[in-house]
Parts: structure tokens; sequence; C-alpha cells
């Protein structure tokens, strides 16, 4: 393979988390969230050429998509008996017309006219609205609601979960790859391993007509809980017992889609402003809290720096945009200037800062799961027809349990700096940009899907500069005549064809985010080759 070396400094460092941007072109919906919340940036790398044969997506046959199906209709009064649910998380009530919720209690379902929030009743008989991804409909061989069940996490996420624990016997019950399969993944030391390893067994169901559950097959269950209860004291044959359930909820709670009022308008009497994190395009951003109880990030606009009209007038539209691969926004404080922005708070700031800080240190598997976020966060944009217009590792932040979510997507379009909205300015962000953006301005998700390849070519560097020190003008020329980003050395052949196939010179001819979940998730299960 034909290799050409390259090292640029120069457009990215003057980036921060904070949205960077791109030209200001095609109106397609978009939506917010987000700033980078750590400053400063370096980088460098290389570039090559690669084959012709652009590596096309197809899901393999027998492996079911991963794309999520969208949210259903809200509706009115339920039909059909009553609706009873399990709350999955705590939730404290914020307003007068919400209900506190409880973790494992029961509650009924009295409107769905919010997608994301239900007006429900506790065992009290109090009414008032909860987030709907804090509960779990209620089902009689339902195990959403056990603490060792984490539901559409993948054998990478499970392993890294399970590895950051280290303890002997800490296991996770997941969806399996093969629909309707159930995995349990389960963290030893047995047989000398020092660093432990991470075994991971089907839950297979009997043929007879009374179905029952094993992982070892001289105990049988009726139920996945009662197989989970006896090899947390029996080992069975199995590796270790079950010791240490590792589960997402009660750990990592989820942001909710803004507050429950109809209000995307946040008083700034109710904010508390705490320590600076960082600064990016629009202005700084801070630590601080809601009412004193709800830790957020505020982004404060420094004026001339955004088309402020036209990005309130869509703010209540972002708002309401609600996935956990997406940094939620909680509202904006429009009442006096500088204008705010508040979010939701991510512990460990930006991706870019956290790839350079942990060099060396996350597994190839930790990396394929920090695209594996990213690009469930883009399919639900993509699934809802937003652009994001400036994907890359700056803009996407790290929580407190290293989950990946992204940001500031949209944020481009309102950005007043030519600089930045020019293809010809030096801020743009042509490194990330296809051929037919800093051509002819023209975005769309396959653009989008362009800056992902990047973003996963980042990623597998360590958070290194794309195309090194060449100018914007040499990049220009060199995608021009078909020439692509170097395979990392910690990226395989097969995670490096999924990043090429990104980059395709024709939008059509590039995968979708839904498709390239499916190949992520493939290499996941077969491993990097």
């Amino acid at each position: 393979m034909k290799l050409y070396a390259a090292i640029d400094h120069n457009i990215q460092s003057v980036f921060c988390c904070c949205c960077s941007v791109q030209k200001r072109a095609v109106t397609t919906q978009v939506s917010l969230d987000d700033t980078d919340l750590m400053d400063g940036y370096a980088m460098n790398d290389r570039q090559a050429s690669y084959p012709s044969n652009i590596y096309r997506v197809n899901r393999p046959v027998g492996v079911p998509s991963r794309r999520k199906p969208p949210p259903p209709p809200p509706g009115d009064e339920e039909e059909g008996g009553e609706v009873r649910v399990i709350a999955l998380y705590d939730f404290w009530a914020r307003e007068s017309i919400d209900l506190s919720v409880r973790r494992y209690e029961e509650y009924v379902i009295l409107q769905k006219r919010d997608p994301h929030w239900w007006k429900a009743r506790d065992k009290h008989g109090n009414e008032g609205l909860i987030p709907s991804n804090y509960v779990t409909e209620k089902k009689s061989n339902s195990i959403e609601a056990f603490e060792w069940y984490c539901k559409n996490i993948t054998r990478t996420k499970a392993e890294q979960l399970l590895r950051q624990e280290a303890k002997e016997g800490a296991f996770i019950v997941r969806d399996s790859s093969q629909q309707g399969v159930y995995t349990v993944s389960v963290y030893t030391k047995a047989g000398g391993d020092q660093n432990g390893s991470v075994r991971h067994y089907h839950i297979k169901q009997t043929q007879a007509s009374k179905k029952q559950y094993y992982v070892a097959e001289k105990h049988l269950f009726d139920t996945i809980p009662e197989l989970i209860e006896y090899h947390e004291l029996n080992a069975a044959g199995l590796v270790t017992r079950f010791r240490y359930p590792v589960g997402l909820m009660g750990r990592c709670i989820p942001a909710t889609a803004g507050f429950s009022y109809e209000k995307w308008e946040i008083n700034t009497s109710e904010l508390t402003f705490m320590k600076e994190l960082g600064s990016g395009q629009f202005g700084v951003v801070r630590l601080g809290k809601w009412r004193a109880t709800l830790k957020v990030a505020i982004k404060t606009i420094s004026e001339g720096s955004m088309s402020e009209e036209d990005f309130i007038e869509e703010a209540k539209v972002m708002m309401r945009l609600s996935h956990p691969n997406l940094v939620q926004l909680y509202g904006v404080c429009t009442q006096k200037r500088p204008i705010c922005i508040v979010t939701e708070f991510m512990e460990n700031g930006c991706l870019l800062n956290y790839l350079r800080q942990k060099q060396g240190r996350l597994h190839k598997e930790a990396l394929l799961g920090i695209c594996e976020d990213v690009c469930e966060g883009m399919e639900y944009l993509e699934r809802n027809h937003f652009i994001h217009r400036d994907l890359a590792a700056r803009n996407c932040l790290v929580g407190d349990k290293n989950v990946v979510k992204v940001s500031d997507f949209g944020m481009a379009r309102y950005v007043l700096d030519d600089e930045y909205t020019s293809s010809t300015g030096s801020k743009f962000p042509v490194k990330w940009s296809p051929p037919e953006v800093f051509h002819f301005s023209k975005f769309s998700s396959k653009s989008d899907i362009w800056s992902f390849g990047v973003l996963m070519w980042e990623v597998f560097t360590e958070g290194r500069m794309p195309f090194e020190n060449k100018s914007n003008a040499e990049v220009v020329d060199e995608i021009s005549r078909g020439e692509r980003l170097y395979r990392p050395s910690l990226a395989s052949p097969t995670v490096y064809q999924i990043m090429y196939s990104c980059w395709h010179e024709k939008p059509d001819a590039r995968p979708s985010f839904c498709e390239l979940l499916d190949l992520i998730n493939e290499v996941t299960v077969n491993g990097h080759k």
C-alpha cells in the first residue's frame, strides 16, 4: 500500500469541543446538544491511497439489524386496558406537575401524549409526569427491571464494563447478536490469568413443549431470573459463580428529554454558575447547577458569534431529541444577553482529549466501543433526518461511565464566522469533509458518514490529527485525486474497511449509519481480523 506522510497542526487547533462548523447551506432540520467541556487540541498524522474496490456494506445473513425502531406516536388515553410499568431508575420530581418514582416500584400509565413524558399514577394514588425512558412495561417474563440486565449492550461494551469492575464473578446479562437469545458475560481470573478474561455463555432453551432455560445442561429453570439466582450460588460447571451483578441501572442514569413542562426557556436565576470547563466557537462553557440540584453544562454565547434568532426558533425542537448517545439539550436562556444554552453535563469532557489522555491504555475493543457509541447517536439523527455537519472527536463528549455521546449536532448552521462557514476559510474543517461539501457545500447524512470515517480514524490513532500538517488546499487536492487516510496500527484490516467505506467519492455509495452499526456489531461478535 502506498503511504503518504503528512503533518498538520494549523486548522484544528482553534476548534474546541464546543462546535465548530461548516458552511451554512442545505436546510435540513437540525438539532443541538452540548458543548465541548475541555479546551485545547493539537494533532498529527499521515495518509495514503487505498484500492478502488470500496468495501460495501451488506448485513450478513442471519445477523439482525441493530437499528432501533422509532418511538411510537404519542396518543391520548391508553386503549386496550391498563398499562403498568416498573421504574428502572429513581426520579425526583422537579416541577409541581411531576411525579417522583422509585426504582423497582410499579406505576400505572394514564397518558402518553408526549413520547418523552408520560402521565402516571403511583400506588398511593398520586399522579404526575414521569420520564418515559426511566420505566419499562411490566410483563410476566420481563427481565428488564433486574440490575444485571443491560438491554442493547454489545459484547464489546459488556467486556469493557466488566474489565472496569475487575471483580471475580462480575457478570452482565445482555441481548445476544442472535435475535431472541440472551448471553451471560462473566469476568474471571481463573486459569492464572492475572489480567482477567471475560467468558460469554448463551442462555439456551430446551426443545420440550414446556421450554426451560439453562447454561449448564443439567440445571434447568422455568425463568431466566431463577437461572441467575441459582448460578449466583453455584458455579455448576461454569468458570465461576455469578457473584457480582454489573448492570447499567442505578449506575449510568439517563438524561431526561428536557424538563416536563412545555417551556424551553430556562430562567437564568435558576442556574448556579460554577467553574469554567473550556471555551469554544460560541463562547465559554461552565459547570453549573439547575435549581441547585441537577448538574448541567452552561454554554454562554458570545454576542455576534451565532445567528441567535434562527437558533432560538429551533431550540424547542432540538430539546425534544433524546437518545443515550446524544448530549441532551435541557433548554435555553434568552431573556438576557448573552444568551445561554443548558445541556447535560459530561464528566470526562471532550473525546479528543480523552483519547490523548488515555493513550496506550485503551484496548482495541474499547476503541471500537467508542465508535459504536457515536454511530448509535448518529443513526438516531439519521433516522430523524437531522444532519450534524461537523462530526469529529472534538464534538463528542465522554460521561462518567465512559459512555460517549455526540454533541453540538446542527450547531454549524448558526455560526456567523466566515472563516468557519466558507470552505476557503482557514478554520473550515476540510479534513473531516467529503468532496461534495468542500466543493459545493452540499450537506447530507452521507456527508456525516464521511466525517464518521475520519472520527473512527481519530479514535484508532488515539487522537491524532488527520492529514497531520498538510494545509487545507493540499488536503482538498489529495482527496480529489482519490487519496485517503492510511490504516492506523490499532485498526484491523476489517475495521479499516469499515472506515474506508465511509470515504467513497459518491455519497450514495457510502453506507448508512444503520449499516455501519451492523458491520461494527459483526466485528464485535467475530473479533478484530
